[in-house]
């Protein structure tokens, strides 16, 4: 079976222009949204840092060496980019003990902005998203087209593709998932990573084929719903004019399966869709369930929220937008600007 990573369709026609990314860390800020509020007491230290040119597992371990801890005593909600300004969340187990002087964390690349505590462990994926503040530099294209995109994004949201880095260089990951589940053996963190790969891709092409029929947006027959900011859904027979409602003003979203073993909860129109790609990539397909992953679902489309733009001078442009957790910048900037990440 040969791995082809494609270019997935466009919901709002080709890229109005091109820019370049990441001239300078600070062209890439991301900052960190909570699911919850820390209480303030507990077992765990709860430090707000933003971190400059570090990757999150560094920062992991000097948090672990100052309190004296063991690594997995480290909590944190997700792995950000080194390559970027990124203020994230990070806690330390620390039962019957106060905080460390966590000023010595202070070295270049690492700042903490504030410490708290909560009575749990953070936990992976315990955000509610994430807001990107982004420059794209030497921008070269029409600005007419760009504003009708942003805007229209602003209304419609966007297609709730896995970015690139999900697959790796030339879907190599993806190639790899492919290999394990013909019995190569890998780590543990690789399999992971390979069984990620390998969802991910399926669900980019059953979202790609809904982009294409103009659907990605919309709710057909037999579609499984979920709920805008929640995993809770819901399957829907035919839309009616509630559902439509409920659609167009994106408190709810037609969703793709994350593959795996369980029975798929959908039918009709919807089904035959997803079936023709879990079809297409049935050794793929049944590695996942081979593999033990539950099957799940994904909004096929995803709100930016707070989105604006500006223009610091005409070849400068600025952009400011929080997507929910696990959602992609790429899927946003992809559609506007061809920009290499």
């Amino acid at each position: 079976m040969t791995i082809e990573i494609l270019v997935w369709p466009y919901v709002y026609g080709s890229p109005s222009g091109s820019g370049k990314l990441r001239c300078v860390t600070d062209d890439f800020k991301v900052f960190e949204n909570l699911a919850f509020e820390p209480s303030g007491e507990g077992e765990h230290a709860f430090l707000q840092i933003e971190k400059t040119g570090q990757n999150t597992e560094y920062v992991a371990r000097q948090l672990a060496r100052v309190a004296g801890v063991r690594q997995r005593d480290i909590g944190y909600a997700g792995l950000k980019d080194r390559h970027a300004v990124t203020t994230q969340w990070f806690s330390v187990w620390l039962p019957g003990k106060s905080d460390p002087d966590w000023s010595v964390l202070e070295q270049d690349g690492i700042n903490v902005l504030q410490t708290t505590r909560h009575a749990r462990k953070l936990k992976r994926g315990a955000l509610s998203g994430n807001r990107f503040e982004i420059t794209i530099r030497d921008w070269q294209g029409d600005n007419d087209q760009l504003i009708a995109q942003l805007t229209a994004i602003n209304v419609n949201g966007i297609a709730n593709y896995y970015g690139e880095q999900r697959f790796g260089f030339n879907g190599k990951n993806v190639a790899n998932a492919l290999s394990m589940f013909q019995g190569q053996k890998v780590r543990r963190e690789q399999r992971s990573l390979y069984l990620s790969a390998a969802r991910s891709y399926l669900f980019n092409q059953i979202l790609a084929k809904r982009v294409s029929a103009g659907t990605w947006n919309k709710a057909i027959a037999g579609d499984t719903l979920l709920f805008d900011g929640s995993r809770s859904c819901f399957q829907s027979q035919q839309p009616d004019d509630d559902i439509i409602r409920r659609i167009n003003t994106k408190t709810i979203h037609p969703s793709g399966v994350l593959w795996g073993k369980g029975e798929l909860d959908i039918a009709l129109d919807a089904l035959c869709i997803e079936q023709e790609v879990i079809n297409a990539n049935a050794e793929l397909a049944q590695g996942l369930i081979a593999s033990g992953v539950e099957l799940s679902r994904r909004a096929l489309r995803v709100n930016a929220e707070n989105l604006i733009w500006d223009f610091i001078n005409p070849t400068t442009l600025f952009l400011s937008f929080t997507l929910p957790a696990g959602s992609y910048v790429t899927a946003l900037v992809r559609e506007i600007i061809a920009v290499d990440f």
